[in-house]
């Protein structure tokens, strides 16, 4: 298998280093801009930890304005410019090119206003999404996107990303909880997309936005809904002796007409990881588990869950453990969002982020199993079953070039799998340079002609995340 490629930098511009540096130092605080090789090394990667290249230069902003007037010299200069959020990028979304400018978004942490009134919050691009829930929940409110990531993501990446959370089958991704934007394009020019309201007049460019990977403009300000909190919340557990019940039993509850907060998967593999980590209680006599929360009142609780247990048990379920305290449902939910560290304690793992029709859980499972087994290699599954986007986690050595190559080609087979049953090749996690060599394989030419088109009018010269989502070859310019 053929290593990701990265364009070969420009080296008319890595000649012009030290022009460029001093440039930016003329528009920032000095503890704003990162120009020495032992600091830049920092930002050389993201989630994605087997690729690496280091910046050129990396300015922290922490205004709309600095960051404006960054974007304006890269654009008059030539220089490709990386938005970077917290670097949690499983997709290498974040990973810059030698010859680029990285504009990290860490400075801009600040919640600017809080408006219960209007159920809305202004925040910076660098606040994390776990802030935002803390700075409104002592009034009963909460910020819906809970990404795993969440300690540390921040609102800017989850935009560019369009991230989502156990909780998304509820409460929808990050699209669906932004409702304003401040947006700088490539020239430095600073718009304002949306508002606080729904609905805003005009072309759907927030939505455009959503997603695009930091390739149509730097996003600095959101406006974000922020919710009245559930009257109560109980999350249970269900083990299953196979991954197929455990998949045809959550097929069945969505198809039922039953929206719970959240149906989270976990195989045996994965359980095991997270519970000697967690210690949340997990059974361990089971192949599969169902972590399905629900939220309402008791007697609303009460109701769905009877519905739930009764669809479990036409499928097999073995272990039916519901939550009897506040501690108990924050053990289970710590268990799950731990998983990704918990399995990084025991070997390296590329993290996929394939999205299905529901009604093909089972079969995907099952094929999935094969195509890692072929190559050799395990994998333990954590994700969220309830909209169908798989999170396998390939366990391999990364010290070893072929077990990685392997990895990677178990991986790319597991996301042809997902489109060939209807699916697409990511949910919340981004092409970034992971997918982007498999997005013919989702597309094809005028579709991704379309896709182009809609970029170049946007950044015409290609110099936003320019290395990303598309082939290299036989882009579009306009």
């Amino acid at each position: 298998m053929t290593a990701i490629a990265f364009p070969a930098p420009d080296a008319g511009i890595l000649a012009r280093r030290d022009a460029i540096v001093a440039g930016l130092a003329a528009l920032l605080p000095a503890e704003s801009l990162v120009e020495s090789s032992d600091e830049r090394r920092v930002f050389e990667t993201d989630g994605l930890t087997a690729y690496r290249r280091q910046p050129l230069a990396v300015a922290l902003p922490s205004t709309t304005e600095q960051a404006a007037a960054v974007m304006k010299y890269c654009h008059d200069n030539g220089v490709p410019v990386v938005a970077r959020g917290a670097g949690t990028s499983l997709s290498g979304g974040a990973i810059p090119q030698e010859d680029a400018v990285v504009i990290g978004l860490g400075k801009m942490s600040r919640i600017l206003s809080i408006d219960y009134a209007n159920r809305v919050a202004r925040v910076q691009a660098g606040v994390t999404n776990l802030a935002i829930t803390g700075a409104v929940a002592a009034d009963g409110f909460f910020y819906a996107p809970d990404p795993s990531s969440q300690l540390a993501c921040t609102i800017g990446g989850n935009i560019g990303m369009n991230s989502g959370g156990a909780h998304c089958l509820k409460y929808g991704v990050t699209t669906n909880n932004v409702l304003g934007a401040t947006v700088v394009l490539n020239d430095g020019t600073v718009v304002e997309i949306g508002g606080d309201h729904l609905d805003s007049e005009g072309y759907d460019l927030l939505g455009l936005m959503h997603g695009s990977e930091g390739q149509l403009g730097l996003i600095t300000e959101a406006t974000v809904r922020i919710l009245r909190a559930a009257e109560g919340a109980r999350p249970v557990l269900f083990g299953f002796d196979t991954s197929e019940e455990a998949g045809a039993a959550t097929a069945a509850i969505i198809a039922s007409g039953i929206i719970p907060v959240a149906i989270e998967f976990m195989d045996k593999p994965a359980i095991d990881i997270c519970e000697a980590y967690a210690k949340a209680g997990y059974p361990l006599d089971v192949a599969a588990l169902l972590i399905v929360e629900v939220e309402g009142s008791d007697e609303e609780m009460d109701a769905q869950l009877r519905k739930i247990v009764a669809i479990a048990k036409q499928h097999g379920v073995k272990v039916v453990k519901e939550s009897q305290s506040a501690m108990e449902a924050a053990l289970i939910w710590k268990g799950r969002k731990s998983a990704f560290g918990a399995t990084g304690r025991i070997a390296d793992y590329i993290c996929m982020d394939g999205t299905i029709p529901t009604g093909q859980l089972p079969l995907v499972l099952r094929r999935m199993d094969e195509i890692v087994k072929r190559h050799g290699l395990r994998v333990a599954n954590v994700f969220h079953a309830g909209d169908g986007n798989l999170h396998p986690l390939i366990l391999y050595n990364c010290n070893d070039p072929v077990e990685q190559a392997k990895a990677e080609e178990a991986g790319n087979e597991i996301l042809k799998l997902c489109v060939d049953v209807g699916g697409c090749l990511t949910g919340e996690h981004g092409v970034g340079i992971e997918k982007r060599d498999l997005m013919t394989h989702q597309f094809n030419k005028v579709d991704l002609d379309q896709q182009m088109r809609a970029r170049a009018a946007f950044d015409p010269g290609w110099l936003l995340n320019p290395a990303k989502v598309f082939p290299l070859e036989g882009r579009v310019s306009g």
